[in-house]
């Protein structure tokens, strides 16, 4: 769930100042050997070229396209992800943990074309969890360093696609640098009105109910409203998601088979259909997304209540 932004023309792996890096795996000529599902997903990306339309197709056509099975008219209007299973994906072939961040940024662009694409509004991507700096610091820093030089490789991508960046989370750990970008980026998006991509940086699903807490309890003491008042709609108001016109994921898409929420919207997914899909997060391509739609638009949702 980490780094989802580095360009592609870092390569973490092989970077000196990465945690991950192992000499002696680079210097076997095995690890030379292209793996089919890293050459796969060069290949979808190549096709995107240097934005999220498509090639081949007018920008109209791409987005008017939709898979065979899929329903237009019954898309979420929010999906969010859990990508999991980088650095499991890294091991499984040998590789350093530099690689699978590598390889699922490239699923990420893909998502997010897919997203653009077949009109869905909302894609909220758990990007760094709170519960994530208990992991070494020199990998905690480096990874910080790739999110922040992917932002800035990104921007001219999110203005050319229409697209709307919001980050959420608690930025007072983030480095300096990394908090004026995001307030930048956010700036420049700010009006855009496509996709709306929501990123989870230092996000916790608990301390988000809790700072919502927190500003209801000033608004009480500020005399600005009586605790009787308090309801539902006054926590929600006050929740990071907020900022989306659709702020309850219709979806969840999990990777990697775990079968939890991890600390992710504790609240937001009262009534959210729940995907766990078996990939990792760097094999997750159209097929994955497709079935896991067409899972989501295959079931029938009561919110309590009876259909």
């Amino acid at each position: 769930m980490l780094s989802l932004f580095a360009h592609l023309s870092l390569t973490p792996s092989s970077r000196p100042d990465n945690p991950t890096h192992n000499p002696k795996l680079h210097s076997n000529p095995t690890h030379l050997r292209k793996d089919p599902i890293l050459t796969r997903q060069q290949n979808e990306f190549d096709l995107a070229g240097k934005n999220y339309s498509g090639a081949g197709a007018s920008p109209e056509e791409e987005r008017s396209s939709i898979p065979d099975g899929l329903r237009r008219e019954l898309m979420p209007e929010h999906v969010a992800v859990i990508m999991d299973g980088n650095r499991r994906w890294a091991r499984m072939r040998g590789l350093p943990s530099g690689s699978g961040y590598e390889a699922g940024i490239r699923a990420f662009r893909v998502l997010v074309e897919l997203c653009c694409k077949w009109g869905i509004r909302v894609l909220t991507v758990f990007a760094f969890s709170s519960d994530n700096w208990v992991r070494p610091k020199m990998e905690v820093d480096f990874l910080m360093n790739l999110f922040e030089k992917g932002i800035k490789a990104e921007l001219d991508n999110f203005m050319r696609e229409d697209i709307k960046v919001s980050i959420i989370g608690d930025p007072s750990k983030l480095p300096t640098s990394l908090q004026r970008l995001i307030a930048r980026v956010e700036k420049n998006t700010k009006h855009n009105t496509g996709l709306h991509l929501v990123v989870a940086v230092n996000y916790s699903g608990k301390y988000d109910i809790v700072q919502a807490c927190q500003s209801i309890a000033q608004k009480v003491k500020d005399g600005l409203i009586e605790p009787e008042e308090i309801n539902e709609s006054s926590i929600e108001q006050e929740l990071e998601t907020n900022c989306a016109e659709y702020p309850y994921p219709d979806l969840l898409i999990r990777t990697s088979g775990e079968l939890r929420v991890s600390n992710f919207f504790l609240w937001q997914l009262a009534y959210t259909e729940l995907f766990f899909s078996k990939s990792h997060w760097p094999d997750f391509g159209e097929a994955d997304f497709v079935e896991a739609l067409v899972s989501f638009q295959q079931r029938q949702r009561r919110y309590g209540g009876y259909k």
